[in-house]
């Protein structure tokens, strides 16, 4: 993992707009009420005075590719809504190997569960914008607008059930079965926020795959070259062409 070699985001030069000035990207002049993302969204819950109240809240943040948002174990003080790119949400073990997580992708919220410290780093690879809202005014925000209260716990139980296939990806299953997973997996991703093709992109390269997959990056080469050789996929530059789903359901549901 990058480490202290990357500055992150709450501390260094990718710099929030001034206080008080409007999140404005991807969005016509219209605000948040224009922007692409809201619809994928929690704040696709709110009514357009309260948008207004969300937008009074934002800060517009970019990261460079390879850019920490934050690190591990700094001090939670925001939460963020990604509305271009990708992050990868990584975990520096006690023995220094790295764990990755997830990945954040468009529409996600960052920080949700308000601890006092983030337990992940979470870095671009991409160029990649979001929304920042200081911890203390999303809560109260959440606080007097209970229909976006729902919307977090139905965000929640997504990410719960994240968490629970990524557990599943760890468990007994062969490297060519947590591969085929895998990009099910991210093309249902892509398919929430309105992304549906057979071809999913992959912003992350072979050695984050294995860190989440608990793999060696040869094993995942090995394991993409034989679905590709065998045409269930087709590797093509940025991602891959799903070629025979039904087969890689085949494999995920072993």
């Amino acid at each position: 993992m990058h480490g202290s070699a990357e500055r992150s985001a709450e501390h260094a030069h990718a710099e929030p707009a001034p206080a008080g000035h409007a999140c404005a990207h991807d969005r016509s002049e219209g605000g948040c009420a224009a922007c692409k993302v809201r619809l994928v969204s929690v704040c696709a819950a709110l009514t357009s005075e309260e948008l207004a109240g969300l937008e009074a809240l934002s800060q517009h943040v970019h990261l460079d590719p390879r850019q920490a948002l934050f690190q591990q174990d700094d001090r939670a003080g925001a939460v963020y809504n990604v509305t271009e790119g990708a992050l990868r949400l990584s975990r520096l073990l006690p023995d220094g190997r790295r764990q990755v997580m997830g990945f954040a992708l468009v529409g996600d919220f960052l920080g949700l569960a308000l601890p006092e410290r983030f337990t992940v780093t979470a870095e671009a690879l991409a160029p990649t914008a979001l929304c920042r809202f200081e911890k203390g005014a999303f809560a109260g925000l959440v606080t007097r607008t209970p229909h976006l209260l729902q919307r977090l716990y139905e965000r929640a139980g997504h990410e719960l059930t994240l968490a629970q296939d990524h557990m599943m990806l760890l468990g007994r299953r062969t490297a060519e079965e947590k591969v085929a997973s895998f990009l099910l997996g991210l093309r249902a991703r892509y398919g929430r926020i309105g992304h549906e093709s057979i071809t999913v992109e992959l912003p992350m390269g072979r050695q984050d795959i294995a860190d989440h997959l608990g793999l060696t990056i040869e094993t995942v080469s090995r394991m993409l070259t034989r679905l590709d050789r065998e045409k269930a996929i087709l590797i093509v530059p940025g991602g891959v062409r799903l070629m025979d789903i039904p087969r890689l359901e085949g494999l995920a549901a072993n």
